[in-house]
């Protein structure tokens, strides 16, 4: 009775497994077209902000050859054109409105505690022969980072290194994390 039992099931199991509309595991993930060799020449930068451009090249570049869907040569049928729109800080502040023992700062005073960073890209994938656009997508991306602090009355000034650094820093992981949707998106339903 065992064995016709095992039969059973393991026949049940190999007929699932050969069924046409089902595949084990993840689907396979393709570039738009099937192509298999793209390349990625430095986005535009029509920001202010110099230098974004290379974090935002270097995450497309590293997450492509991370997910495997395409190598990355020089000379190729498709291109991946990106392009950073905008970059915004926008500090959240508090003011010094009471006179208080413990305070440190002027009364009126206002300092910035928190800077939220917004990042607006595109991204398109281009066929070279025809410049047609086989993929597109717009990316917003943000973080927060703690403002440089002024936290006495003989110290006057905030680390103005500090403040290059976390906005850098925030913005290396924003080109990350549109590295990676943008290849998600890309490859979606190819």
């Amino acid at each position: 009775m065992k064995i016709c039992n095992f039969i059973f099931l393991l026949s049940i199991y190999l007929i699932h497994l050969s069924s046409c509309a089902y595949r084990q595991g993840a689907p396979e993930r393709v570039m738009p077209g099937g192509y298999k060799w793209v390349k990625v020449p430095i986005f535009k930068n029509y920001t202010q902000e110099p230098g974004t451009e290379v974090f935002f090249t270097n995450s497309m570049i590293d997450e492509l050859q991370k997910s495997k869907i395409a190598t990355v040569v020089d000379n190729s049928d498709i291109v991946v054109e990106g392009a950073i729109e905008s970059i915004s800080y926008t500090p959240t502040s508090i003011k010094y409105e009471k006179d208080d023992k413990t305070q440190t700062l002027p009364i009126g005073a206002v300092q910035a505690t928190d800077y939220r960073i917004v990042v607006v890209t595109t991204i398109s994938l281009v066929r070279k022969s025809d410049q047609s656009i086989l993929w597109s997508s717009k990316f917003d991306g943000e973080r927060t980072y703690t403002a440089p602090q002024i936290s006495g009355a003989i110290v006057n000034s905030a680390n103005p290194l500090y403040n290059l650094s976390a906005r850098r820093s925030g913005l290396k992981e924003i080109a990350n994390d549109m590295a990676s949707e943008a290849i998600d998106r890309m490859t979606e339903n190819f």
